[in-house]
This record gives structure tokens, C-alpha cells and sequence, in this order.
């Protein structure tokens, strides 16, 4: 019971079930007689199918609602702004991301079609006459990265005279810079 659909008739008498057609038809009417250029909302809907059908259920707007629900999700019918419309028997193409591309000029039949060009840099000129180079080794004489630090020595510290020589012993110099003198 509870996972049967509402029926089109439901809560009508045997008279009135024979006289109304089925509320999808009587939907796809009202908004094809009313032919509203954004689409008919579900008032107007209703009004227009009140005053053609005399004779509609009580339950006439639970089932107008669910029935314009169903249609919509089985894609009978397209919302737009709260309007309900038919949707275009020809649908336009969907455009792509980015730029469209430009419109090309269309070549003589009689010309020949050459294949697109491969992507990235093209590579160099080869000429076939030419003897093969041999594979040397790309090398300055040094290894590559940063040279290793070198360990310092007692005879490092004694060979050092590039060195200011240490203050005498008694001066002691103060603190900051000195001034200029």
C-alpha cells in the first residue's frame, strides 16, 4: 500500500474517472494552451485546468503538485524560475570549456592535406651526408656539485700570514664599534 504510486483517479467517483483524461495530459495542455514564453507556474496551471475540467477532485492541488514533481523528474517537463515548461524537442549542443576556436577557411578539394603538427620544439636539421659524431663526455675537468670542504691541519694555522696579527697583550678593546679617529 504504501509503496504504490497515487493514482490518477484516486478520490474520484465512478462518472467523474470516465470524463477526466489523465493529469499528465491535462498538465501538457494547460501549459501548451497557455504558452507562456518563461513557462507557466502551477497557479496558472491549476486556474486553467479548473476552468476547462468542472468536475476535478478535491485533492485536485496534491495531485497537480505531485504529478507536475513526477514529470519534472522524468523530464516530461523543465522548471525554470518556478515555471514549468516543455522542453526543446531539439536541444541546443553544449559548449565546451575555453575559447571556441577560430573558424578555419576551407581549403580546394584539389589540395593536398598534410598532417598536424607534432607539439614542442622541432628538432634541429640533419644532414645525412655528414659522418656521425662520436659521444664524448661533456666535461671541464672538474666533477660536478659543490667540492667537499677540505679538513684544516696544525701546518694550515702556521702557513697563515694573510691574517691580521693578534692585539697586544695589555690593550683591551671596548665594546661596539670603534671610533672613527
Amino acid at each position: 500500500m504504501a509503496t504504490e504510486e497515487i493514482n490518477n483517479t484516486q478520490g474520484l467517483h465512478a462518472s467523474q474517472q470516465a470524463s477526466l483524461p489523465d493529469y499528465p495530459q491535462m498538465i501538457m495542455d494547460a501549459i501548451e494552451a497557455l504558452n507562456e514564453k518563461e513557462g507557466s507556474n502551477m497557479t496558472s496551471i491549476s486556474k486553467h485546468m479548473e476552468s476547462t475540467h468542472s468536475d476535478l477532485p478535491e485533492n485536485h492541488s496534491t495531485l497537480l503538485s505531485h504529478h507536475l514533481s513526477l514529470m519534472k523528474q522524468s523530464g516530461e517537463l523543465l522548471m525554470s524560475k518556478n515555471n514549468y515548461m516543455k522542453p526543446d524537442p531539439i536541444p541546443q549542443p553544449k559548449r565546451g570549456r575555453g575559447r571556441p576556436p577560430k573558424p578555419k577557411a576551407p581549403l580546394p578539394p584539389d589540395a593536398p592535406v598534410s598532417p598536424p603538427r607534432p607539439r614542442g620544439r622541432p628538432p634541429k636539421p640533419k644532414d645525412l651526408l655528414a659522418p656521425p659524431k662520436p659521444k664524448t663526455p661533456v666535461s671541464t675537468g672538474r666533477p660536478r656539485g659543490r667540492p667537499p670542504k677540505k679538513a684544516k691541519t696544525d701546518t694550515d694555522t702556521d702557513t697563515d700570514t694573510d691574517t691580521a696579527p693578534p692585539p697586544p697583550p695589555g690593550v683591551k678593546r671596548g665594546r661596539g664599534r670603534p671610533p672613527k679617529v
